[in-house]
């Protein structure tokens, strides 16, 4: 029987809010653990005990507030739709396309050669998606999940319930970076206890406080291994300023245009303004001056050229 991608489309479709409870569990079991069972009540004992649980419950509750604020960040904002009127840049003297733009779509008449297109990604080829009927700015890709063309693409992620995407892509970074920091410091947290588990001594605690603190420390230290990887995965992304979509088309090409250097790379997805970097929104002034962090425009190497000559 041959496999429905359509139907699996639907189903992630269909994983909607059940991702977001699932999200919310785990929160919830490692809150109950660290800070109600294990934490919590050393804040009633003495000396340097009050000083530990103080200094991990201020840190624990800090990372969690931008933790939840980045993945609810991810989760409502829209990531980049093409608009219904936008089209290709046409250069009014001639009448004609900027001959850097070509199309996918044989019945633009655009009048350009699609095999090269086809070859080479990294040029600035404005393609039209027969799926939505719509051109297709620079960067952009089209989600059969979501069903519509998404600016500067990254991928689908079942955990957010959403595209990631032009404009909330510094909002899923963060996501990891704050669930990578948080599993850290529960996992260092709990390791004691995990320790003791194991140990021959008697465990303060009833069989279902234990079996959490347990299990808290198993999750936590699956997701920041997992999470890391990923963390390490799109630094490297945002480094040469291209998405998870676009490193595999790179493979085709020995240069990619819209890699800048590094720091310029960085501030197209987290903004100029340093004060915002480390929290999931953008200061109205990078709003107005970086056209890029709405998606449809970037701006490329100007010796990219020259360099396609070698």
């Amino acid at each position: 029987m041959a496999w429905n991608v359509f139907k699996f489309c639907t189903a992630l479709r269909g994983l909607g809010s059940v991702m977001i409870f699932i999200v919310l569990g785990v929160v919830g079991v490692t809150y109950y653990a660290l800070v109600v069972v294990n934490y919590g009540p050393s804040l009633f004992h003495g000396d340097l005990d009050l000083l530990i649980a103080l200094a991990v419950l201020l840190l624990f509750h800090s990372l969690l507030v931008m933790l939840l604020w980045s993945y609810f960040s991810v989760v409502s904002t829209d990531p980049g739709g093409v608009p219904l009127n936008w089209k290709p840049m046409v250069d009014e003297e001639k009448g004609d396309v900027d001959p850097l733009l070509g199309s996918e779509h044989t019945g633009v008449g655009l009048g350009v050669d699609q095999e090269n297109m086809v070859a080479n990604p990294a040029s600035e080829a404005v393609r039209f998606c027969r799926k939505c009927n719509l051109f297709k700015p620079p960067r952009c890709h089209h989600c059969s999940v979501c069903g519509r063309c998404i600016l500067k693409m990254d991928h689908h992620c079942v955990w957010v319930v959403n595209c990631v995407g032009a404009k909330n892509y510094k909002y899923f970074l963060l996501f990891l970076f704050y669930t990578f920091l948080e599993t850290t410091l529960v996992t260092l947290s709990l390791l004691p206890h995990f320790i003791a588990f194991f140990s021959d001594g008697e465990i303060p605690g009833t069989p279902g406080t234990i079996a959490a603190t347990f299990l808290t420390f198993v999750l936590n230290l699956a997701f920041a291994l997992s999470v890391l990887g990923f963390l390490i995965m799109h630094i490297s992304l945002v480094a040469a300023n291209t998405t998870t979509i676009e490193a595999f088309e790179k493979k085709r090409t020995s240069t990619w245009r819209y890699d800048i250097g590094r720091k310029k790379n960085f501030e197209q997805v987290f903004g100029m303004d340093k004060r915002f970097w480390l929290i999931p929104a953008y200061s109205e002034e990078d709003i107005l001056q970086m056209p890029e962090l709405q998606g449809l425009e970037y701006p490329s190497r100007p010796n990219l050229d020259a360099l396609q000559q070698f």
